[in-house]
């Protein structure tokens, strides 16, 4: 083999990455017989790479090694292009998957900390659930997302995930409320972040550790949803214990108590590449209890 067409080649990682002919031609903006014109010249130089299972195509033994080289090739090519970029620009962008379970008011300073002070951000931020961002991240469509769950680097290779501050819950109403904390929960429908998330399971296990048993009057995916709709109701629900005393005077509303036996973690997660961008460096580097000082309303 004289040289390698490294135009086939990427046709051909991302048609394995994208896992469909259809999928793999939007995202190339082509058309479907065109990566399948560049796929037989491809096998007809290094041998088959893909078979058929039904309607899917799957990768041959040969298909997976050749997919394995291509992927570090192409990633390090992507990072390459990131690195030139940082390197010549005064502004860089900054796009940011959020999981729709975490406070906006905490992620809103956490990409404020994020923002180097000698460099123009021009930030994009996405919310969804975490597995959505997850894919998105995979695409390279994102830079980093921040999530309520770290992930397994070994599960999910090329990935890395960093713990960047936690914080306990309050727990507030418009009322106050007779009995005290925490046996006034039981006063009031409580409000809750969905099972689905960390901080929703450990608080229906907190509760049941204290023997409560509160009516709840709902749980939510998203937690600013589930904080707007507690501070126009008379339900109890649940915040990040960030500033309390500012939080009641915002939203008209008294806390009620915290517990430290809960906490709502933040967690980044970003591909080894992204380690370069000005922000999420920025972010990795300073200490946990940096970020754990600043809150939102201090600005």
């Amino acid at each position: 083999m004289a040289h390698l067409n490294y135009n086939h080649l990427y046709y051909f990682w991302m048609l394995v990455r994208k896992g469909s002919l259809a999928a793999a031609s939007e995202a190339l903006c082509v058309t479907p017989q065109t990566i399948s014109g560049q796929l037989k010249l491809l096998e007809g130089r290094m041998g088959p790479l893909l078979t058929k299972r039904g309607r899917r195509l799957d990768t041959t033994e040969l298909g997976r090694m050749v997919f394995r080289y291509a992927d570090r090739m192409f990633n390090l090519s992507y990072e390459l292009i990131d690195i030139l970029d940082y390197q010549k620009h005064e502004s860089v962008r900054f796009d940011v998957g959020v999981a729709d379970a975490l406070s906006k008011w905490v992620v809103a300073q956490l990409l404020r900390v994020a923002s180097p002070p000698d460099m123009e951000v021009a930030l994009s931020c996405f919310e969804s659930r975490h597995e959505l961002l997850l894919d998105e991240l995979k695409s390279h469509k994102l830079d980093m997302i921040v999530s309520d769950c770290p992930i397994d680097s070994a599960a999910e290779p090329g990935l890395h995930s960093r713990a960047i501050a936690d914080y306990s819950l309050a727990f507030f109403c418009r009322d106050q409320l007779e009995l005290p904390f925490p046996f006034c929960l039981e006063e009031r429908p409580l409000l809750l972040p969905s099972r689905k998330t960390a901080a929703g399971r450990e608080l229906k296990s907190w509760l049941d550790e204290q023997g409560l048993n509160p009516t709840i009057g709902g749980e939510f995916d998203d937690s600013g949803l589930m904080q707007a709709f507690g501070a126009v109701g008379r339900e109890i629900f649940v915040a990040p214990a960030v500033n309390n005393q500012q939080f009641e005077q915002n939203f008209g509303v008294h806390c009620l108590g915290e517990t430290d036996a809960v906490k709502e973690r933040y967690y980044v997660i970003f591909a080894e590449r992204m380690i370069q961008h000005p922000a999420v460096a920025r972010l990795c580097n300073l200490e946990p209890e940096t970020l754990r000082f600043h809150s939102f309303f201090d600005h």
